[in-house]
């Protein structure tokens, strides 16, 4: 991966954009993809970037923007702070991490960091130590002394996120909170990067799509894929490495990190756009393995498929081990594959090809 790249890659996944809160990242986003694409963005807060305006046919390439983060839901008596997950949270994941709150409203200034907290092993007994945490009995302290200090400093709805930045790990490996999805994110617009570097014979338009609120209900995608009516559409998404210990290969396959990009065969897909990406990495020499859905994606393409009269789509993940955590892990590879497989398949579109079925 180029170094210009990495170091977007790497801001990208720095900036805290919880589900329904993604505007810096987003900001991020749109900062990189003015550079060489025309973007705009929407009432949701999705972004869209194109390439190639007026093309035919228009391809949407979808990658969430938002993570899992925190909300506050009560400020106690003595300053401490109760929330609830934005997004799914293994909560023995939350205990005793770090937490970067953004404060809203006219008094807001800056972040408030803080601690989540429970009661210490040393003072459970012995049924308490045995049963695993939940949310509601986890708290945030932003040291404050009391609920009129700690008022003062955030209010009730304030979301935050771990606090937990980039790792970079041997073997061209990457640790860091948000890979789901900013990954996604970062794909969709570095496909459309090399597409801007390498355009002759592009045919098609095509719009990436920084989709917001994928967490808690793939909103943005839902609104995104009606307003822009494509003809086509890839999402792009993390999938679980199964090369970690206890993950039955037998029901999920196998995606080892470095083993590139992942392709979804699935029942609401299209086989059209799906085959035509293995055909493409197969020209390529661009390794990947395949996926099986009989069902639901749990991703951006099981509500962009549904839009309107129903869009062609394909889903093409990457490995991502540690899923839903600070330490989410994926080979930079791997990632940069994906990107490169999109464009190629997008440079074999013909101006009138057909995904009719």
């Amino acid at each position: 991966m180029r170094d210009s790249s990495l170091k977007f890659f790497k801001t990208l996944l720095s900036t805290p954009g919880p589900s329904g809160y993604e505007e810096n990242a987003s900001k991020v986003w749109r900062e990189e993809a003015e550079k060489f694409s025309r973007v705009r963005s929407d009432r949701m807060g999705n972004t869209f970037a194109t390439l190639n305006v007026g093309g035919t046919p228009r391809i949407m390439l979808s990658g969430h923007i938002d993570e899992i983060g925190v909300m506050v839901t009560h400020i106690s008596d003595g300053g401490l702070l109760y929330f609830k997950g934005v997004g799914g949270w293994d909560p023995q994941v939350l205990v005793g991490q770090r937490i970067r709150l953004r404060p809203s409203g006219e008094a807001a200034s800056g972040e408030v960091v803080g601690v989540i907290g429970k009661k210490a092993i040393h003072l459970m007994g012995a049924d308490e130590r045995k049963k695993v945490s939940q949310i509601k009995d986890l708290w945030i302290d932003i040291g404050a002394k009391d609920a009129e200090e700690a008022k003062a400093m955030v209010r009730v709805g304030d979301v935050g996120v771990l606090d937990q930045d980039v790792l970079e790990l041997p073997n061209g490996r990457l640790a860091s909170r948000s890979v789901d999805n900013r990954m996604g994110a970062f794909v969709v617009l570095e496909a459309l990067r090399l597409l801007s570097e390498d355009s002759d014979g592009l045919n098609a338009e095509v719009v990436a799509s920084a989709s917001v609120q994928e967490e808690i209900g793939l909103n943005g995608a839902r609104g995104a894929a009606y307003g822009l009516d494509p003809d086509a559409a890839i999402a792009v998404d993390v999938t679980h490495a199964t090369d970690t210990p206890g993950i039955p290969k037998q029901e999920v396959g196998e995606h080892a990190l470095g083993s590139g990009p992942v392709v979804d065969r699935g029942s609401t897909l299209s086989p059209i756009v799906t085959e035509g990406l293995m055909r493409a990495a197969d020209a390529e020499g661009i390794p990947y393995t395949i996926e099986a859905n009989a069902a639901r994606t749990g991703t951006d393409a099981d509500a962009i498929h549904l839009s309107r009269a129903g869009i062609a789509t394909a889903v093409i993940s990457c490995p991502n081990r540690y899923m839903h955590s600070p330490s989410e892990m994926v080979d930079l590879n791997d990632v940069e594959n994906c990107a490169k497989l999109i464009a190629a398949y997008v440079k074999t579109l013909a101006k009138d090809a057909d995904f009719i079925r």
